[in-house]
């Protein structure tokens, strides 16, 4: 058994099982905050009830992503230890930061929330919220500047046979850890306007809360529609920060085997990972891959042949993941530009109202296949052009990395099962009237203050 393809596998899987949690998470917890917020300004109950059952969701999802979160960052230290000994100095500081700062700002105010209920004015308790949403949030910045360093290392220096930090401003605004986290983002509020406009279609095919469902719908939807054009701006210009800092990845998206100029686009192409001649290509619309990478027409892009074999990402995987990643892309923008001509005839357009109910797992195949590209096509670096994969696996035999991956795999899967389950239970029952739920007080007394 090897240990360095069971570590990759290992952590490919906690990982892609982990990110199940994290966009809905970010997205959910602005959405929350903003149904909380009309709440407190207008005093609606119909927003109240919106916060506490979107709220309630959003919580089951939020313990399952911090479970499998916490347990992903150890195996830094138990299966790639060399990388960590490496360039721990910079990657360790910035998790560091996640950790201390973020983290902690984001679970303290969570706590906050679910027992302020009836301690805290309406504005105070809404501001918690926000809180726990900008927690969230800065807690994505500090990974994704993490990844970023280890698809476009910058700011360090070799020092003592380690990469040491030198540069920590160069670390945190780079292109590509900018680009990568507004598109990240991005995405992830998409996830979380499709997961509310899909169950909020379910209830309203079943005629059921219509007042309650048509608002979390038109909220949502206008949420994901500006968010879908965001995603696919942001995306053409990670694009471009790719094709100037890793032209392998670039070259594997598209399957360009051979370095030319106007380099085309094609609307569908199944490479071959070993004969360039057995790539099947289909549509191919001449200039655009060199127009979108570069802004210009006839930019000489190189092909996987211009690098040595070892240094090409798997291609096909590559290449799948990008298409798949950008044809789900389109799909998010004409369903939610379509839903904006029916938001006020919902009701009236089950078929439509089908469609986004088993859109739901839609974005979260999205969000797969980004990260699929952004890892696989970095292969096989693990910092890109600085440490490669197989010099970072910590030295251990793979007998005992298969033993953990097993252990991860049945932990994992019921977590995901009790998780996903908790969701579909509560997400079908409905908003209910709890009255040991009290909304929060109109004062700001504190204890004495009574529920509105």
């Amino acid at each position: 058994m090897d240990a360095l393809f069971l570590s990759r596998l290992q952590f490919a899987a906690t990982t892609m099982f982990h990110f199940l949690f994290v966009p809905l998470t970010l997205g959910l917890s602005v959405l929350v905050a903003y149904m909380e917020t009309k709440y407190a300004r207008t005093g609606d109950e119909t927003y109240l009830r919106m916060t506490k059952f979107w709220g309630k969701l959003f919580l089951i999802n939020f313990a399952v992503g911090v479970v499998t979160g916490i347990t992903l960052e150890f195996q830094f230290g138990t299966n790639w230890s060399r990388y960590s000994a490496y360039v721990g100095d910079i990657f360790g500081s910035l998790l560091a930061i996640e950790a201390t700062v973020a983290f902690f700002l984001e679970s303290t105010f969570i706590g906050i929330w679910i027992f302020g209920w009836k301690k805290l004015s309406k504005k105070a308790h809404a501001t918690v919220m926000w809180l726990v949403a900008i927690g969230s949030n800065v807690s994505a910045v500090w990974i994704l500047i993490a990844n970023a360093w280890m698809q476009s290392p910058v700011g360090y220096t070799i020092r003592n046979g380690r990469a040491e930090l030198v540069d920590f401003g160069a670390v945190i605004s780079q292109p590509f850890a900018i680009v990568k986290f507004i598109h990240t983002v991005s995405s992830a509020y998409v996830l979380a306007a499709f997961f509310v406009m899909g169950i909020s279609a379910y209830h309203l095919l079943k005629k059921h809360h219509i007042e309650f469902f048509t608002r979390s719908f038109r909220m949502a939807l206008t949420f994901g529609l500006v968010f879908s054009f965001t995603v696919f701006i942001l995306g053409d210009l990670n694009g471009v920060v790719v094709a100037h800092k890793q032209p392998t990845k670039l070259a594997a998206m598209e399957s360009i085997w051979e370095t030319q100029p106007a380099a085309p686009v094609y609307m569908f192409a199944w490479p071959d990972e070993k004969n360039a001649k057995n790539t099947i290509e289909i549509g191919a619309i001449p200039g655009a891959l060199s127009l979108l990478a570069y802004h210009d027409y006839d930019h000489v892009v190189q092909g996987l042949r211009e690098f040595p074999a070892e240094d090409r990402p798997p291609v096909l995987l590559t290449s799948m993941a990008f298409k798949g990643m950008v044809g789900l892309g389109c799909l998010f923008i004409v369903l939610t530009v379509v839903g904006w001509f029916k938001r006020k005839r919902l009701l009236e357009s089950p078929g439509y109202l089908k469609i986004m109910m088993y859109a739901i797992p839609l974005p979260y195949l999205a969000t797969q296949l980004g990260w699929l590209l952004t890892e696989v096509g970095r292969q096989p670096w693990i910092v890109y052009g600085l440490v490669r994969t197989e010099e970072a696996v910590s030295p251990v035999a793979g007998y005992q990395v298969a033993v953990s991956l097993l252990a991860f795999l049945l932990v994992y899967g019921l977590l995901g099962l009790a998780g996903f389950s908790l969701i579909a239970k509560y997400a079908r029952k409905g908003p209910q009237i709890e009255d040991e739920d009290a909304a929060p007080a109109d004062g700001s007394e504190g204890e004495q203050a009574q529920p509105a």
